[in-house]
């Protein structure tokens, strides 16, 4: 072990974080650990996470930018278009990262989560009740409080990620589910 590290040491350490996590889940997960695959002290490591909790609030952080960038992309078409990729793309999410998405959401409701893991985490629900007042606007979307009907959109695409990683759709692919449940979602807050 070297005890210092060349190049950029935390993103490292939290690529690898992502891997183990992806992989192997919480268990898996210690700063040791990460610092032996890495090739460094745990002193080294030390310096940019002080515990656990710090990794796994980076760990969230990443999470949601990268889940917040996939959703993001869902921005050319109508609205129900724009539903539908952004629907599609935290339901792959959610199926690639099973173990990351609840890292995610654990670490957000815990008492040190970073503020800034808490505002990362309320983007892609900032940015879908945008969405539906935008529709509401342009007629696409029903009337009503926008929160409230991204609430229930959000509940409906969560729910269908969460059938589709605890492998509870009874052998239907996860891309239909999500595209059943999401179409459902549009029909009921369509204008």
């Amino acid at each position: 072990m070297s005890p210092y590290h060349h190049g950029n040491l935390r993103a490292e350490l939290l690529e690898r974080a992502w891997e183990v996590v992806d992989r192997d889940g919480l268990d898996g997960l210690s700063l040791r650990g990460l610092s032996r695959d890495i090739g460094v002290s745990h002193g080294a490591s030390a310096r940019h996470f002080k515990d656990r909790q710090t990794l796994l609030d980076a760990l969230a952080r990443a999470g949601f930018t990268r889940l917040n960038a996939a959703i993001s992309t869902a921005e050319a078409g109508s609205f129900a278009d724009r539903l539908r990729a952004a629907g599609r793309a935290y339901v792959s999410f959610a199926v690639a990262h099973p173990r990351i998405l609840d890292l995610m959401y654990d670490a957000k409701h815990h008492p040190d989560a970073s503020a800034e893991l808490v505002d990362l985490s309320h983007t892609s629900m900032q940015e879908l009740i945008a969405m539906i007042s935008a529709a509401q606007e342009a007629g696409e979307a029903r009337a009503g409080d926008a929160k409230q009907l991204a609430l229930i959109v959000f509940a409906n695409v969560h729910g269908v990620a969460t059938l589709a990683t605890d492998d509870l759709l009874d052998g239907v692919p996860w891309e239909e589910a999500a595209a059943l449940t999401i179409d459902f979602a549009w029909r009921g807050i369509a204008a």
